[in-house]
């Protein structure tokens, strides 16, 4: 079994992402001079559910992406796989950057909204495709 390249690739990006993302939440802290919770800041909250939509969704597929890499599936479609979610999260967290999209303000910006969107909707299918082609891959080997 060999190391799984891609997806240490991909979790050094996503880890170097959330700790930018991190930083934004703990200067905002700093800043307005809130130590817990939101203080009813909406830009606040919207850096803490920007960092936490990726913590909650990175590791498990990192994981995952792993196991597939590790189960002999096609560097290919695990390269394909990578690239999607690093685009999507990218997405998500540039859909976050701005009130309108956090807050889906249909007046304002919408390519904050349509980022935001478009990166969580292509975090949850290439979940389902990711699991969904493990599972193929350990069926039929």
């Amino acid at each position: 079994m060999e190391f799984p390249h891609i997806s240490a690739a991909l979790g050094a990006f996503l880890i170097m992402l959330q700790q930018l993302l991190m930083l934004s939440v703990g200067l905002h802290r700093t800043k307005a001079k809130v130590g817990i919770g939101l203080d009813g800041d909406p830009d606040l909250e919207r850096k803490v559910r920007r960092h936490g939509n990726l913590a909650e969704n990175a590791g498990l597929l990192v994981v995952v992406l792993a196991l597939t890499e590790m189960s002999g599936a096609s560097s290919n479609v695990v390269v394909g796989f990578a690239w999607a979610f690093a685009i999507a999260r990218t997405l998500h967290a540039i859909g976050f950057m701005h009130l309108d999209g956090s807050h889906a303000n249909l007046q304002g910006n919408r390519l904050f909204l349509i980022s935001r969107v478009l990166g969580a909707t292509a975090t949850a299918w290439g979940g389902f495709g990711l699991g969904g082609y493990l599972a193929y891959v350990l069926l039929t080997t």
